[in-house]
């Protein structure tokens, strides 16, 4: 495969030239603290109240509308504004030990500032974060929609143009995020909202993925979902917006395919493949998808960083030259015979459909009947 670390496919092609690559920013700033000289005979300057934490009591906590392995998500209001949020527990306490418990404390309540500067109309707002005992909880803006792992099974797959368009959105807001010096780090279906009667796309959970890292209290334990996970990811190696990148890869192929590049009978196995198999060309299960698709997913899952996209933005132009250029038509649906899904560890499993994300189903989208994780 030819290298995507300059240009993509498409901007070679057309000549269009390189968009330059996005820095590595590293960790927001911090205001640089200035120097105030007081003038003679002055007062001496009044010290200003010191800000409160953020308290959950400030939060009327409803309905359960979630529940994952670490986190019950409510639907609240805020009683000092009145607006409508939905709140994230986490059980950190109960996922680690004593020892590991005030850094991961520490880790979720800086990766929580780093996600509310986000400010992006397809990322999910985060209105404040704080602790409650031992454990940790998470505000954040409350939206109507269904998780995209509803719209992966095939005969529920979305029509391609709309998947290509969610695609470019979702780049996008990715860009924007790395930018900002902010690494998802678990994009999967289940952490996008979407709305199709008003249009509303919403990633969420930044920085969530990033709690448990370095955690001793579960051996072996990987964090994010495997199938979905980068290569450098899963080796525990150092990770920036590239790895999000390969991971809006794998999300897309599943949109469009109803299965995944890479399932494994066991988890070893599944890392071999990811870490050194080529995914095959996602026309092996879709006939009738335009090569210039295949290419772009192609380039989004190299198994080495700098062979992708290096930026979101880059992505977002080659899957709008797709649209433009060789989406003219529906292509027909996957085969009738699509391979099974691997083991659990490979799926975006859930208890029951409203519990991934934390919202509930738009008024008029179809419900799905539970199912057994």
């Amino acid at each position: 495969m030819a290298s995507g670390g300059k240009t993509g496919f498409w901007q070679r092609l057309i000549g269009r030239g390189a968009v330059p690559a996005v820095a590595d920013t590293g960790p927001l700033p911090t205001s640089p603290v200035v120097q105030q000289t007081q003038a003679p005979g002055a007062s001496p300057p009044q010290a200003r109240a010191p800000i409160p934490p953020p308290d959950l009591r400030d939060f009327e906590l409803g309905a359960e509308i979630g529940r994952g392995a670490m986190a019950i998500v409510y639907k609240a209001t805020q009683r000092s504004t009145g607006r409508q949020v939905a709140i994230k527990r986490l059980a950190l306490s109960r996922e680690f030990s004593a020892d590991d418990l005030v850094d991961v404390r520490d880790r979720f309540m800086r990766e929580a500032r780093a996600a509310r500067q986000l400010e992006h109309p397809d990322i999910l707002q985060v209105v404040d974060a704080g602790q409650d005992g031992r454990d940790a909880w998470i505000a954040l803006e409350y939206v109507l929609g269904r998780d995209l792992s509803l719209f992966t099974k095939p005969g529920q797959l979305l029509p391609v143009r709309e998947v290509v368009l969610l695609g470019i959105r979702l780049a996008r807001a990715l860009d924007y995020a790395h930018s900002q010096g902010v690494v998802h780090r678990d994009i999967k279906p289940a952490n996008v909202m979407l709305d199709r009667v008003n249009g509303s796309l919403k990633l969420m959970d930044f920085g969530i993925a990033r709690v448990g890292d370095g955690s001793r209290t579960r051996t072996g334990l990987v964090l994010g979902t495997p199938s979905f996970m980068s290569p450098e990811q899963l080796a525990g190696l150092a990770v920036d917006g590239r790895s999000d990148l390969y991971s809006l890869g794998v999300l897309l192929y599943q949109l469009l395919t109803g299965t995944l590049p890479h399932q494994g009978d066991s988890m070893a196995r599944l890392m071999q493949q990811i870490a050194t198999e080529p995914a095959p060309d996602i026309r092996t299960h879709r006939r009738g998808l335009p090569e210039s698709l295949a290419l772009v997913l192609a380039l989004a899952l190299e198994k080495r960083p700098e062979l992708r996209y290096p930026t979101g933005e880059q992505m977002a132009r080659d899957l709008e030259a797709v649209l433009v250029m060789d989406l003219h038509a529906e292509p027909p649906p996957p085969d009738a015979i699509v391979r099974a899904q691997g083991p659990a560890f490979a799926q975006t499993l859930r208890l029951a459909p409203e519990e991934a994300g934390q919202n509930r189903p738009s008024p008029t989208e179809p419900s799905e009947p539970p199912q057994a994780s």
